[in-house]
C-alpha cells in the first residue's frame, strides 16, 4: 500500500464577488498518495483549477477558506494566512504548471534566469552553479542547446518549448507533488504527447506524485492511476482510471465519456450535456447535475446523494448506486442500447458541388530579419459549397496563415484565392470588401486576445450586427445575441459580463457565437475548440454540424485534435512545415494514411481507453527517412480524391501499400 502524502478533506472555498458570495468547492475531498498520479476531470467551472490553487494558498484576494482540512506531513495548510507560511510550500512540497505558459514566464527576463532565480530564492545556491543547475534542468525536459536557450526570451520559443521551460521551472525544487493544471490543452497532437512522456519521466526519476487537471479524456487515460471527477463543486465519482472509463456510475461522468467524438456515429449528433453548470451563488438542493441529467429521478432534485462504494477503490454520489434504483437501472440499459444500433452516414459526394473557394498555389511569406520566412509553400486546394475540410498539423505548419490569408487578415505573397469564382487576392473595393466580410467569418484560436476586455459581452457579439446593419429594432437584436448565446452553450443573462468573468472554454464560447450571429456562408475555424471541455465541444461540434445541414455552411476546420477532425470533416489535408503533404476523404486517410508524417500524427492523438494509452510508444517523424536528392516530390493522386506529395519511387511504394 502507497503512502498517503496528501489529503483534502470537506473543503469549502467562497468568494466574494460583486456583494454577492459564490460556494466555488462545496465540501470536496482527495487524497493523494506517494508517486501516484491523480487526476482531476470536469467541465469549465467545475472548481478544478480553484480546488487546486488553494493547496498552494493561490485563490484570489476575493476567495476564502471556508472549512475543512488540506493535510501533509501532519501540517494543515488550510489554516495558513500569510504569504510567508505558504512559501514554505510553493515549490519545495508542492508546485504547480499552468495552463498557459506565456503567462507564466516573464517575457523582458530570458528562460535561464527565470529558472536560476528559483534555485537561488530556494536554497540560497550562488549564481554560477545556479546557472549550471538551471540549465542540467533545461536539458532535462528535453531542450536542445540548453546553453543557448538560456540566454533566449520566451516569446523565442515555440508553445511546446515553453512549456517544457515552465516545467523546468517547477520542478527546480524536487517538490513531492507536481499540480498540473491543463499543460497540453494549446499543444498539438505529437507535441502534447512528448509533454505527456517528459512529465512521466520526470515524475519516476524524481519519486513526485502528480495531479492533472484536464478536461482531456484521452490525456487523462494516458497518465493516470486514479480519476476523480468533479462537477458543481464536488467530487461526484473517483476510482482507478480503468473503472472510470469502463465501470463509469455517475451519471455526469457517463455523459462526458459519451461526449467524446470517438464514440461519435458519423452522420449523427454526439451525445451533449445539456443545459449550463448551475449558479453557484444559490443554494443547491438535490444532485447538482439533476437538471441537466435526462434520466434524473424525483429524489435527484430532492436529496443530495451520498457517497456509494462500488468497489474498495470506486465510489461516486449518485442515487442510482441505491439498492432501489435496480430496476429502473435496468430500464436504462435497454434505452441506450438501441443507440449503439446506428449506423454512420456514407460520406457525401461534392465532385458536382460549386467550390465556393479555390486556393491555387499560394505562398505566404514574412520578412524575418534581412531575410524572409516562408509560411505556406505553394498550397493548393478547393473547398465546394457545404463541405468541411479540415487542416492538421503540429504548431507552425502553416495551417492558420492559411485560413487569414483566404480572410485577407494577412497578404498573400504568390498564387491565387478565388471566393464564388471572383478572385480575392487583389485589392477590393469597400463595398466588395464589406460583402466579403460579411459572407466570411473566423472563428479565432485565443479567444481572451480576440475579444474585447473592456467591452460587455452583449456587445462584443453585436458587433457584426452593428456594422453589417443586421437588425431593425434594438429587441431584435438582443433576442439574436440570446439565441447565439443559448447555441453555445451559455445562459443568455451572461451579457452584462465582461471576458475576465468567464473561465477559458466560457470565452471560446463567446468567440464562435460572435461568427455565428451574423450567419456568414463560409466560416474559418482556427482551433475553435481546443480550449473546450469535452461536453461543450460535443454541443459545439453539434452546433457546427447543424448550422452546415440548415443554413449550408461552409468550412474550413483547423485543428489538432484527430478525433474532432475525423467526426466534423469531409476532406482532411494534413500540413507540415509550410507545405500540404497529404489530402483524402475523412475516412479515407484513417483507413489508409500514406505519408510518415500523417502516420506520426494518428498514433500520436490519445484515445480514451488506458489499456491503448499506456503502452503507446511516442512516434516522432522524421523528414531526414525521405531522399529527395535525385528524384523531387510533386504533388499527386495516389487514388481517386487521395493526393500526397511525393516523389517516383515514393509514389510507386504507396500504390503496393494501398494493394
Amino acid at each position: 500500500m502507497r503512502e498517503k502524502i496528501f489529503e483534502a478533506k470537506d473543503v469549502v472555498i467562497k468568494f466574494n464577488l460583486r456583494g454577492k458570495t459564490l460556494t466555488a468547492i462545496r465540501g470536496a475531498s482527495i487524497d493523494l498518495y506517494q508517486g501516484e498520479t491523480l487526476a482531476i476531470v470536469g467541465e469549465s467551472g467545475s472548481g478544478k483549477s480553484v480546488f487546486t490553487k488553494s493547496f498552494i494558498g493561490m485563490l484570489d484576494k476575493n476567495g476564502w477558506v471556508e472549512s475543512g482540512s488540506m493535510v501533509m506531513d501532519g501540517v494543515d495548510f488550510s489554516q495558513y494566512s500569510t504569504e510567508k507560511e505558504w512559501l514554505q510550500v510553493r515549490g519545495k512540497k508542492i508546485a504547480m504548471v499552468f495552463q498557459d505558459p506565456m503567462t507564466s514566464l516573464n517575457p523582458v527576463k530570458t528562460v535561464g534566469e527565470q529558472i536560476r532565480e528559483v534555485i537561488t530564492w530556494h536554497f540560497g545556491t550562488d549564481k554560477e552553479k545556479a546557472k549550471q543547475e538551471a540549465i542540467e534542468l533545461l536539458r532535462q525536459v528535453g531542450i536542445p542547446d540548453p546553453e543557448l536557450r538560456y540566454k533566449q526570451y520566451p516569446h523565442q520559443f515555440s508553445g511546446g518549448m515553453r512549456q517544457r521551460v515552465v516545467i523546468a521551472t517547477a520542478i527546480a525544487c524536487r517538490p513531492r507533488i507536481l499540480i498540473c493544471d491543463e499543460p497540453t490543452t494549446a499543444l498539438d497532437v505529437t507535441v502534447q504527447a512528448q509533454i505527456l512522456a517528459l512529465i512521466k519521466r520526470l515524475q519516476k526519476e524524481l519519486d513526485m506524485s502528480v495531479i492533472y487537471i484536464t478536461h482531456d479524456l484521452g490525456v487523462v487515460a494516458n497518465v493516470a492511476d486514479r480519476v476523480a471527477v468533479m462537477y458543481a463543486g464536488q467530487i461526484v465519482e473517483h476510482g482507478l482510471a480503468n473503472e472510470i472509463f469502463k465501470d463509469a456510475r455517475h451519471p455526469y461522468t457517463k455523459a462526458l465519456l459519451q461526449s467524446l467524438p470517438q464514440l461519435g456515429v458519423r452522420g449523427h449528433d454526439l451525445r451533449s450535456i445539456k443545459g449550463s453548470p448551475p449558479n453557484l451563488y444559490k443554494e443547491i438542493v438535490g444532485d447538482a447535475f439533476a437538471p441537466r441529467n435526462p434520466d434524473a429521478m424525483k429524489i435527484d432534485y430532492l436529496y443530495e446523494p451520498p457517497f456509494f462504494k462500488v468497489t474498495d477503490t470506486h465510489y461516486a454520489k449518485t442515487w442510482l448506486l441505491c439498492d432501489k434504483a435496480a430496476e429502473y437501472n435496468r430500464e436504462l440499459e435497454l434505452k441506450n442500447a438501441v443507440r449503439s444500433k446506428e449506423q454512420p452516414a456514407p460520406p457525401i459526394d461534392f465532385s458536382n458541388a460549386e467550390k465556393l473557394v479555390q486556393v491555387k498555389d499560394l505562398t505566404v511569406k514574412f520578412k524575418l530579419g534581412r531575410g524572409e520566412f516562408k509560411a505556406v509553400k505553394n498550397v493548393t486546394f478547393d473547398i465546394h459549397r457545404g463541405e468541411t475540410l479540415s487542416l492538421v498539423g503540429e504548431s507552425g505548419s502553416g495551417k492558420t496563415t492559411i485560413g487569414k490569408a483566404i480572410l485577407k487578415i494577412c497578404h498573400s505573397s504568390g498564387g491565387e484565392i478565388l471566393y464564388k469564382g471572383k478572385p480575392i487576392t487583389g485589392k477590393l473595393s469597400n463595398h466588395e470588401m464589406t460583402a466579403f466580410r460579411k459572407s466570411a467569418q473566423m472563428i479565432f484560436q485565443d479567444p481572451m486576445a480576440s475579444l474585447n476586455e473592456r467591452a460587455k459581452v452583449e456587445y462584443i457579439i453585436s458587433e457584426g450586427l452593428y456594422n453589417f446593419h443586421l437588425f431593425k429594432h434594438d429587441s431584435e437584436r438582443k433576442n439574436k445575441v440570446a439565441e447565439a448565446m443559448r447555441s453555445v452553450g451559455l445562459l443568455p443573462e451572461y451579457v452584462t459580463r465582461f471576458p475576465h468573468e468567464f473561465s477559458g472554454g466560457q470565452r471560446q464560447r463567446i468567440g464562435i457565437a460572435r461568427a455565428l450571429v451574423v450567419e456568414p456562408e463560409f466560416i474559418v475555424a482556427d482551433e475553435p475548440i481546443s480550449a473546450l471541455d469535452v461536453s461543450i465541444r460535443a454541443q459545439v461540434i453539434n452546433l457546427l454540424n447543424q448550422l452546415k445541414r440548415e443554413k449550408g455552411f461552409t468550412y474550413l476546420f483547423i485543428a489538432h485534435d484527430l478525433s474532432v477532425v475525423r467526426f466534423i470533416s469531409d476532406r482532411i489535408a494534413v500540413m507540415y512545415k509550410g507545405q500540404m503533404v497529404e489530402l483524402a476523404e475523412s475516412e479515407e486517410l484513417f483507413a489508409h494514411p500514406l505519408h510518415p508524417y500523417t502516420n506520426a500524427l494518428l498514433q500520436a492523438a490519445p484515445q480514451p481507453d488506458p489499456d491503448v494509452e499506456r503502452d503507446k510508444q511516442v512516434v516522432v517523424y522524421d523528414p531526414s527517412i525521405h531522399d529527395y536528392s535525385t528524384d523531387q516530390p510533386f504533388w499527386a493522386e495516389v487514388l481517386p480524391g487521395h493526393f500526397i506529395w511525393a516523389n517516383n519511387a515514393e509514389l510507386e511504394r504507396y500504390r503496393e501499400q494501398i494493394q
